[in-house]
């Protein structure tokens, strides 16, 4: 009888114990390369904590983090923009293992764009049309020591967008006057913005919104309109892809057992949802106010408590 009371109270000590194991795991948050992405997941990071989990703050690259969230290995894309990202977060989907877990409060827009100075100092006259671009004029106020000669085009590292941009350029019939040079991060676009300035300088770059520049004058080029299947890798020609971007979502994906192993947290999760000026905030607090990630994400915390503790709820 004793034997058989000891081997209860072992089978009943594993059925307690696994799920508090489970839940001990760290909820694994990816880090990209933009300053609202990186705020974003130390304020996650910050309130996963307060809410009794560890957390690990994983690097990981944009397209290839879905993968890694599909087989577990990160449990959260806390930013998914629909005009760059939409193809591989539908894969991992019907690859089964990832979840959609919701949409922030805003409508997002990537696309190349001028500093609002550009415009008012007369480098290119036509702008924010496209159009203006085919002029030599034009193009010659964009040169850099990198590009030979042709007005630059900077975008952000390659790996968010392959060759988009390239064949923009191919597709309008202005790759003659203009190229396209990739920045290694997103701090290189805003360290851009102050060199051109300071140089006297054209110079058009890749941004969204939101973002913290929606606040400090910046204007986005008028291209083709976009239609689906215009881009090259959605089924486009050299003829179509000369279209310009679409406006999207901005979406969370999960690990399919993340509300299984942290309830509580993957209700935070799908509760959770930023508007424009709240991630254009976390953005400024670093690129703007020059506080560390962690350190935007605590402030941020602060100015929004309310709002943070009605998700935790």
């Amino acid at each position: 009888m004793l034997k058989t009371l000891i081997k209860v109270a072992a089978i009943v000590s594993v059925l307690v114990i696994s799920p508090i194991a489970k839940a001990a795991d760290p909820i694994r948050i990816p880090v990209l390369n933009w300053s609202s992405q990186i705020v974003m997941a130390n304020v996650m990071a910050q309130v996963f904590e307060e809410m009794g989990h560890t957390v690990e703050l994983v690097p990981a690259e944009s397209a290839s983090r879905y993968e890694a969230v599909r087989i577990g290995d990160l449990h959260v894309a806390h930013e998914t923009w629909e005009s760059t990202m939409a193809i591989p977060f539908y894969e991992a989907m019907d690859k089964g293992g990832l979840i959609d877990a919701g949409s922030h409060d805003l409508i997002t827009f990537e696309e190349m764009g001028i500093p609002n100075w550009v415009i008012d100092d007369g480098l290119c006259p036509g702008l924010p049309s496209w159009e203006a671009l085919k002029s030599p004029d034009c193009a010659k106020n964009f040169a850099t020591a990198d590009s030979e000669g042709k007005g630059r085009w900077l975008e952000g590292p390659q790996e968010w967008h392959g060759d988009v941009m390239p064949n923009r350029l191919k597709g309008l019939g202005i790759d003659g006057l203009w190229t396209v040079k990739f920045a290694g991060s997103a701090s290189a676009l805003w360290a851009e913005l102050e060199a051109a300035k300071k140089e006297g300088r054209g110079t058009v770059i890749f941004n969204w919104s939101p973002n913290f520049t929606d606040a400090a004058g910046f204007t986005f080029i008028d291209f083709p309109p976009y239609f689906e299947g215009c881009r090259l890798e959605n089924g486009g020609t050299l003829e179509t892809t000369g279209c310009g971007s679409p406006k999207g979502w901005l979406k969370k994906a999960a690990y399919i057992k993340f509300p299984l192993t942290h309830p509580d947290a993957y209700k935070f999760y799908t509760k959770m949802a930023f508007n424009a000026p709240q991630i254009g905030e976390m953005a400024n607090n670093v690129d703007n106010l020059g506080m560390s990630h962690a350190d935007a994400a605590t402030a941020f915390i602060a100015n929004h408590r309310a709002q943070i503790d009605l998700w935790k709820n």
